[in-house]
C-alpha cells in the first residue's frame, strides 16, 4: 500500500512545512501579538494600530519565511520591533484602567476589581523596567518562552538574555515586595470602626 511507504513523521514534516497564509497566521497569533504589545508598553489607544503594523510586516515578509523555523518566534520578533517603534512615538508608555486579563464569564464585582488591581500592579512595575529588561521579562515570565527562544526573538546573545532576565526578576520581586509592604502598612494604619457606633 502507498500509506506504508510514507512514515507518520514524514507526513507531519510535510504538513508543518507547507506555506502559511496571512489569514492563518493572523487567526493563530493575533491574541498573543496584542497581549505582547500591551505588555511591552504600547498604550491602549495605540494597540490596534500596532497590531495592524505587525501583520503588515508579516504580510510583506511571509513569502520569505522559512517554514522549518518556529513561527511564533518569528512573529514575536516582529512584534518586539513594532512595540519599540510605538513606544518611541507614544506620548505615554502606559494607559490607565486597562484590563489585560481574560476574566471568567460574568465575574463578580470583587473578582473583577481584584483582577484589575493585579493587572494594574503588573503594568506599573513593568513600566519601571528599561526596555531591554522588560522585553526579556515579558517573553520569559508572561509568554513562557525559553531563554534560547528569547535570544532568537531579540537577536541577542544567550548570556545577555540570562543576565537581563536575572536583573529584571530581581527588580520585579523587590518592587512587588515594596508595594505589598506599603499596602499592609496603609491597611494597618487605617482607623477601625468600633462596634456599636461612637459614644458621647
Amino acid at each position: 500500500m502507498v500509506s506504508s511507504l510514507v512514515s507518520s513523521s514524514e507526513v507531519v514534516v510535510e504538513v508543518n512545512h507547507r506555506p502559511r497564509t496571512l489569514d492563518s497566521v493572523y487567526r493563530e497569533h493575533f491574541q498573543g501579538v496584542w497581549r505582547l504589545l500591551r505588555r511591552l508598553g504600547v498604550p491602549v489607544a495605540a494597540l490596534d494600530d500596532a497590531a495592524q503594523d505587525v501583520f503588515l510586516v508579516v504580510h510583506r515578509k511571509l513569502a520569505d519565511f522559512d517554514p522549518r523555523a518556529p513561527l511564533q518566534s518569528w512573529v514575536f520578533a516582529i512584534t518586539v520591533r513594532v512595540a519599540s517603534e510605538h513606544r518611541r512615538r507614544a506620548a505615554r508608555v502606559r494607559a490607565e484602567q486597562f484590563d489585560d486579563g481574560l476574566p471568567d464569564p460574568a465575574p463578580g464585582p470583587a473578582q473583577l476589581r481584584e483582577l484589575r488591581e493585579e493587572v494594574e500592579l503588573l503594568h506599573e512595575i513593568l513600566g519601571e523596567l528599561d526596555d531591554d529588561k522588560r522585553e526579556v521579562f515579558v517573553l520569559s515570565e508572561l509568554e513562557q518562552l525559553s531563554a534560547p527562544e528569547i535570544a532568537t526573538v531579540l537577536e541577542a546573545n544567550l548570556n545577555t538574555v540570562y543576565s537581563r532576565l536575572r536583573a529584571a526578576r530581581k527588580y520585579f520581586d523587590a518592587a512587588l515586595q515594596r508595594r505589598r509592604a506599603a499596602a499592609r502598612s496603609t491597611h494597618a494604619a487605617a482607623p477601625k470602626n468600633k462596634p456599636g457606633g461612637t459614644s458621647r
